[in-house]
């Protein structure tokens, strides 16, 4: 994926070593969490997202609902492009760029703001407002701090172990995360979490699931929105990745069976089949997964 041109993100930080939270990538696939006049396609989309969610999830709750502020953890050092420091780091502050571009203008498109996530470097652990993670259980989001929270060792372990090799497939995993900071702007995380604490487990879940494909397809609209920067293999890249983080694969990988009424993030399949939606549509509207019976 071409983004070379691309100024790293001022949002980042890194915080050093042994320096976690909600809505993680889903490496160990056991970590649940969640029309207007004048507007173009984009934010006529968001805008359906907002209503579909609403009647879904609250019965008239309000979905605008904010998760509050947060301050990011313990350790730290390096600030803005300087915390861009590694090839790797570097790479995804670029992938932070384009999708702070690429939602700025969506959600401009819907009369609404956009702001930014900070992805936050680490290695070992880190420490968010969502508590204290390891680096095993893979990137993840923190919703009360709206971080990214990532060691980049995780794109070696990518490709070693789970064979998504290529810089696409690091993307994706970025551009995953920031479809969790999508939805916690809408108010999405919030009204699934709330809906969560009614339900009993199995249904809780569901609703997981639910929410991480809708990550994945969210990811999908960033890349169709920047076709003009993929390469050959880009897109092969990312389903090969989405596959092999699914959560009947890494079960099976990591206690021999399936038990499908524990799935927080979605089958291999479908977690391509919503990735490769959002790749399709470019239409954020196409990621209504909460009002789809079929996954």
């Amino acid at each position: 994926m071409r983004l070379d041109d691309f100024d790293p993100t001022s949002h980042a930080r890194d915080l050093g070593s042994g320096g976690g939270g909600g809505g993680g990538f889903g490496l160990l696939g056991f970590l649940p969490l969640l029309l207007g006049r004048g507007l173009g396609c984009g934010g006529i989309a968001i805008l359906g997202i907002l209503a579909l969610g609403y009647l879904f999830l609250s019965g008239g709750g309000g979905i605008l609902g904010g998760s509050g502020g947060g301050t990011i953890g313990a350790g730290g050092g390096a600030t803005g492009a300087a915390a861009c420091n590694t090839p790797e780091r570097q790479f995804a502050c670029r992938v932070m760029t384009s999708t702070e571009q690429t939602w700025d203008a969506l959600f401009r498109e819907a009369g609404l703001n956009y702001r930014p996530a900070t992805i936050n470097f680490y290695e070992g652990g880190a420490t968010s407002a969502c508590g204290y993670a390891s680096s095993a259980v893979g990137p993840y989001y923190c919703p009360p701090d709206q971080g990214v929270y990532l060691d980049t060792s995780f794109f070696r372990e990518l490709a070693q172990r789970f064979g998504a090799r290529g810089d696409f497939a690091q993307a994706y995993v970025i551009a995953h995360e920031i479809g969790h900071h999508v939805q916690n702007l809408l108010g999405t995380s919030d009204e699934v979490r709330r809906r969560q604490q009614q339900l009993e487990q199995t249904a809780g879940n569901e609703l997981s699931v639910r929410l991480e494909l809708q990550a994945d397809c969210f990811a999908g609209v960033w890349a169709a929105q920047n076709r003009d920067r993929l390469e050959a293999g880009d897109i092969e890249e990312g389903m090969t990745a989405a596959a092999a983080i699914g959560d009947d694969r890494l079960q099976e990988q990591s206690q021999g069976h399936v038990a499908p009424e524990s799935f927080t993030h979605g089958t291999s399949e479908q977690r391509m089949r919503w990735l490769r939606r959002g790749l399709e549509t470019g239409d954020p509207g196409a990621c209504d997964t909460f009002s789809t019976g079929a996954l």
